[in-house]
C-alpha cells in the first residue's frame, strides 16, 4: 500500500480490504502509518467495512470474514473492491469488441465498468440483465445534443426479471427473453471461479439465468479479477472449459494462470503484453 493523504475513502477502504485478505488481518496502527491518516479515519473505515460484512473487527484491528456460500453482497459493497483492477479488465475486454456486433453483458461491477468503455464502439446491440449496465448506455444517449440519440449509439435490450442484491434481473422472465436471442460475445461477471466448482454464484436464480446467457453466446468471455479465484458460491452454472477467454488482472498468480490455461483456450492479463 502507498502513503497518500488524498486517497478517496472508497479507494482507501479497498486497499485496507485487500491488505486484510492478503495478510489475514491488520492492525490499526499499521494502517495509520502506511496510509498516513489518523487512527480515527482508519477506525471509521473499518466500521464501514464491518457494516458491509467485508471484515470482522477485533481488538486493535480487523480480520477477514469467512463468507457463507449463500452470501451475496450488494452492488455498492462490491463496487469498492478492486476498482483499479476492474477498470483495467474492462479496458482490455472492450478491445475484443468489434463495431456493429451483438454482445451481452451479465450483471456485476466489472461488466458495469466494461459498459463505460464500450460507449464509443459504434452500432452495438447490447443485451443485458443488469439494470446498472443498461443505465450506463441510457444516460450516455440522453446526454446527446437536444436529448437526441448519438449517431452509432448502442441499441440496448434489457431483460425483465426479478432484481437481485447486485442489481441483476433473473428468473423465468429473464431466462425466456435470453433463450430467444443470439449474440456474438458474452461478457460474464462471476462471484467465484475454481477448477473444481467452475463458475459459481450464491444466487440460484442467477445461476440459471447465467446458463441461458452462456448457451445463447457464440463466445464466452469471463471478466473477473484475481480475488474471485478460489471463491465458491452456492450454485455452479458453468465449467472453465465452457469459457473461451478469461480477462483478469495482474494480481492472478502465475501458477494459477498456468493451471487455468489447461482448462480454457485463452487468458488475457490486463496491462500485460500477450506472450
Amino acid at each position: 500500500m502507498t502513503d497518500n493523504q488524498n486517497l478517496l475513502a472508497e479507494q482507501r477502504r479497498a486497499l485496507i480490504l485487500d491488505e486484510v485478505r492478503r495478510r489475514g488481518g491488520v492492525r490499526v496502527n499499521e494502517l495509520t502509518r502506511r496510509l498516513n491518516v489518523s487512527d480515527m479515519t482508519i477506525r471509521r473505515d473499518l466500521d464501514a467495512l464491518a457494516r458491509q460484512g467485508m471484515v470482522a473487527k477485533v481488538h486493535g484491528g480487523a480480520v477477514p470474514v469467512v463468507e457463507a456460500s449463500t452470501h451475496e453482497p450488494g452492488f455498492a459493497a462490491k463496487s469498492v473492491l478492486e476498482p483499479s483492477a476492474k477498470d483495467d479488465i474492462a479496458r482490455a475486454a472492450a478491445a475484443l469488441v468489434a463495431p456493429a456486433t451483438a454482445i451481452a453483458l451479465s450483471g456485476g461491477t466489472t461488466t458495469f465498468a466494461l459498459a463505460r468503455h464500450l460507449l464509443d464502439v459504434p452500432d452495438l446491440t447490447v443485451v443485458t440483465n443488469s439494470v446498472r449496465v443498461a443505465d450506463v448506455f441510457h444516460e450516455a444517449q440522453s446526454a446527446g445534443a437536444g436529448g437526441e440519440s448519438r449517431r452509432g449509439a448502442a441499441t440496448v435490450v434489457l431483460t425483465g426479471g426479478v432484481r437481485t442484491p447486485s442489481d441483476a434481473l433473473v428468473g423465468p422472465v429473464a431466462d425466456r427473453a435470453i433463450r430467444s436471442l443470439h449474440f456474438d460475445l458474452l461478457f460474464l461477471g462471476v462471484h467465484g471461479v475454481s477448477v473444481e466448482a467452475g463458475l459459481s454464484t450464491p444466487n440460484l436464480a442467477e445461476a440459471e439465468t447465467n446458463r441461458c446467457l452462456m448457451r445463447s453466446a457464440r463466445r464466452v468471455v469471463l471478466v473477473a479479477d484475481h480475488t474471485k479465484w478460489g471463491t465458491v458460491g452456492l450454485s455452479s452454472f458453468g465449467d472453465l472449459s465452457e469459457v473461451d477467454t478469461w480477462v483478469t488482472d495482474r494480481g492472478l498468480p502465475a501458477e494459477v494462470r498456468a493451471e487455468v490455461a489447461e482448462h480454457l483456450p485463452g487468458v488475457v492479463v490486463a496491462g500485460e503484453e500477450p506472450a
